[in-house]
């Protein structure tokens, strides 16, 4: 074995997972070189019958909620996981997202969510491969929910869509935490939401609701970028500070203050020709009034009534304040509710990932993470950013 170059890793929390990496030497005019192998369970370079057996815990959905997500909704299940098949990899999830939408039907929400695995976006660790393409050491940024390890493929989807593969995530363009963040779902979710739903224009007020948060603290800085005249809605003194003094928004209105219409009146003088919806009730209804002929007004949720859905969308409410709606197809006024993830967005993700990470290196946009540790951390962390007591982007370090 002097061609191989063997490293055990104990895992934590009594879970012993041994990984080997083979190093094949070449002689390259007359210059050696390592370069990675395929790496193998240590039982086979050994000769043993099997490999140490890894357990892994998950957290399933065991109920939907009747207003605020507890943990009585959910169960964590602990299970062996079995041996490697051809064209499969081990993962060790490191990075997990929690984000408002798990709470609609597109997460917990939905009756068929139960016994299943919370959904959410992660980065994780590849720690033993038998898939082609994927090393030991590689990140992956998929779509695998709340669980601390799990078998995966090569040919995996994202959000159960087979438009968007599992990534390998390059360190390059920012820390691995930003994948289901700035750099990820909610990065795209603002650059899209703004630039092609919103469409801008300099000199033009941009108002964005929940503004210190993932998508709105990204947008902001995106219609400062394009000339705009920004106005945050944000929950208490301390956020509205800092989306004026670190994010550069022109002003922010605390919708936890007496009287929002009033203050938010006065913050746009000129009225609203652009507002990104993320939080509906009554921070719309203070919206609304200032609206200006020929608007725009993406729809990425309404975070405030998800856990009581017995009030009117915001969908509903624009509609009844006579605003048009938009096709997918593009519109110059009225409103839509849009996913990051829409066949005309697709394309040009990696063009909207290049400049993110672009800006974030030149100082030209700054983000904040609110990072909770470990997976039993994660329900908790739910029903705060629920709540709104997330600052920045919502984060469990898993591992």
């Amino acid at each position: 074995m002097s061609d191989m170059v063997a490293r055990p890793v104990m895992e934590s929390q009594g879970l012993a997972l041994t990984r080997i990496r083979t190093l094949v030497r070449h002689v390259d005019s007359g210059e050696a070189h390592l370069v990675p192998g395929r790496s193998v369970g240590f039982a086979n370079i050994c000769g043993a019958s099997s490999s140490p057996q890894t357990h892994n815990r998950r957290i399933v959905v065991k109920s939907v909620p009747e207003g605020a997500p507890t943990h009585d909704n959910f169960e964590v299940v602990t299970e062996a996981l079995p041996p490697l098949n051809d064209g499969q990899m081990l993962l060790r999830t490191r990075w997990a997202s929690v984000d408002p939408y798990m709470r609609t039907i597109e997460g917990m929400g939905n009756p068929k969510m139960i016994g299943q695995t919370m959904v959410g976006g992660t980065v994780s660790e590849v720690l033993e491969s038998r898939a082609s393409g994927w090393s030991v050491g590689d990140l992956v940024v998929g779509y695998y929910g709340w669980q601390e390890y799990v078998i995966a493929s090569s040919t995996d989807v994202q959000w159960h869509n087979k438009d968007i593969p599992i990534q390998k995530w390059d360190p390059n363009q920012g820390p691995a935490s930003t994948a289901v963040g700035i750099l990820g779902m909610t990065g795209y979710t603002a650059y899209f939401g703004l630039l092609e739903v919103g469409k801008p224009r300099s000199g033009e007020t941009v108002v964005v609701s929940a503004a210190s948060g993932a998508v709105g603290q990204v947008v902001g800085q995106l219609a400062k970028l394009q000339g705009c005249r920004v106005v945050g809605i944000a929950g208490g003194a301390r956020k509205c500070a800092y989306c004026v003094e670190e994010l550069g928004f022109d002003a922010c209105v605390d919708y936890k203050a007496p009287n929002l219409p009033k203050a938010l009146a006065e913050a746009t003088p000129s009225g609203i020709d652009v507002y990104f919806e993320n939080v509906g009730g009554d921070v719309l209804e203070a919206v609304i009034p200032l609206l200006n002929p020929g608007c725009r007004v993406p729809i990425c949720g309404f975070v405030s009534q998800y856990n009581d859905m017995t009030h009117a969308t915001p969908m509903q409410r624009l509609q009844e304040a006579g605003l048009k709606r938009m096709s997918r197809k593009g519109g110059t006024e009225g409103f839509r509710f849009f996913f990051w993830s829409e066949p005309a967005f697709l394309p040009k993700t990696g063009e909207a990932l290049q400049k993110l990470s672009d800006w974030i290196k030149h100082g030209k946009i700054k983000y904040r993470e609110s990072v909770s540790q470990g997976l039993d951390s994660i329900i908790d962390a739910f029903a705060g950013v629920l709540r709104g007591d997330n600052f920045g982007k919502a984060v469990i370090k898993v591992a």
